[in-house]
């Protein structure tokens, strides 16, 4: 009987959520696990830092005269330094090892983060931005192209759904935290939060990762293959569009949900981070088990369904007439979100291993992450700023609808089958 399967259909998700995860040691190779642990918690730390400040940026920069365009480029910013440094780092991180680029992207945020705290402008605002979005470029894909690497073949739908509990975990509690720690103290207290955290992750990679000279990237010694090879793959091309469609609608979500809420309906600062937190919550909460059935299941239906959910609730806080219904919406997505996004990460190790560049193929992913983060936020800004604030979530709608038919459209339909 396999060790990870449900005891009944009707094990409580909780519960179920539990067991995967306690079974963590029989997926990763013994010798890896230091490794896991280490990058899991270096980065439930460091993004729940980031986390803190999600939803209070927005209505900060609105305090200081920002119209919607100009909160959108405060978002923006981070994704544009990311969208020009993933690629060179991700392929980097192939050749000279993962570690020095965790550890210098790490340090970066520390730093930036105690620089919000002198940012009295919309400008510095968008320039530190840009500067974080640069040492975010040095983490995310390197980190996950390590975990990529470290999972045996048959698990990566588990492994990654498992690792991104990391930060679906940190981004729920970081708008708590931000939001409470406003509400008490202050918004400089937030940043220094930030930058506490972001120290303790960079703190956990420098003394328990191994040295690069150990790592298998360094060891295998694989051939660097050539962009061409993955920009013309068609499995490649199908989830690159279906990350940027979803992502997309974060970046609406994350610049115009808090502003949204505030201006709208007068939530505190409390009630703003629960919201924002929820759609997170609910995504991480069942993606690990979904990671589980994308391991056994048909990942490409997975994505399909997800993305239809996505769109749905992308569209509902259109209708909102209160917090309950705001509620509904961002669940909605969240569970859209939880049930694709393993699947397409899973694709994307497969990927990345049957081609011997993983840190290439996440970077790739990644790219459209960015992307994604920086045209929602900047075509959901222009809405509120030519049309109105409720008018931003039907844009994410039309994103999610044409990325979840692009996917089926392009996507090679044999790989119902093979994968």
């Amino acid at each position: 009987m396999d060790p990870m399967a449900p005891h009944s259909v009707k094990e409580p998700l909780f519960q179920l959520v539990i067991k995967l995860f306690k079974n963590w040691k029989n997926i990763i190779p013994s010798d890896r696990k230091g490794i896991f642990i280490t990058l899991f918690f270096a980065i439930f730390t460091t993004v729940t830092g980031v986390g803190i400040v999600v939803p209070l940026l927005p209505v900060y920069a609105n305090d200081l005269g920002a119209t919607g365009i100009y909160v959108g480029m405060i978002f923006g910013s981070f994704s544009i330094s990311r969208i020009f440094l993933l690629p060179v780092f991700g392929r980097l991180s192939d050749q000279k090892g993962r570690k020095p680029f965790i550890v210098a992207g790490l340090a970066a945020y520390t730093l930036i983060s105690f620089a919000f705290i002198f940012s009295k402008n919309i400008e510095t605002l968008i320039i530190l931005r840009f500067i974080q979005g640069a040492g975010s470029a040095m983490i995310m894909p390197v980190v996950q192209a390590y975990v990529g690497e470290i999972t045996p073949e048959g698990s990566e739908g588990y492994a990654m759904g498992l690792f991104n509990l990391s930060m679906f975990l940190s981004l729920s509690l970081g708008p708590l935290m931000g939001g409470g720690i406003k509400d008490i103290w202050s918004l400089d207290a937030a940043f220094i939060c930030m930058g506490m955290l972001s120290g303790i992750g960079l703190l956990l990679c420098i003394f328990f990762l191994p040295a690069t000279s150990e790592e298998k990237v360094k060891t295998t010694g694989n051939k660097i293959i050539p962009w061409s090879n993955l920009i013309k793959d068609r499995g490649l091309i199908s989830i690159f569009i279906f990350r940027y469609a979803y992502t997309a609608c974060i970046g609406v979500i994350w610049c115009f949900l808090p502003l949204f809420a505030d201006i709208e309906f007068g939530l505190s600062s409390s009630l703003t981070g629960v919201l924002v937190m929820l759609g997170v919550f609910v995504s991480g909460l069942i993606g690990l088990p979904m990671g589980y059935v994308a391991d056994r299941a048909n990942k490409n239906f997975m994505i399909i369904f997800g993305g239809t959910l996505s769109t749905i609730g992308m569209l509902l806080p259109f209708w909102a007439s209160s917090f309950q219904d705001l509620v509904i919406a961002v669940s909605i997505f969240g569970i859209g979100g939880g049930i694709s996004s393993p699947a397409v990460m899973a694709y994307s190790v497969i990927k990345g291993d049957t081609k011997k560049a993983m840190g290439s193929v996440i970077s790739i992913m990644t790219v459209a992450h960015s992307l994604g983060m920086l045209t929602g936020s900047m075509a959901a800004g222009l809405a509120m700023d030519y049309l109105s604030l409720r008018l931003s979530f039907p844009c994410g709608t039309i994103i999610m609808a044409l990325g979840t038919l692009a996917f089926w459209i392009i996507v090679d339909k044999k790989s119902f089958r093979k994968y």
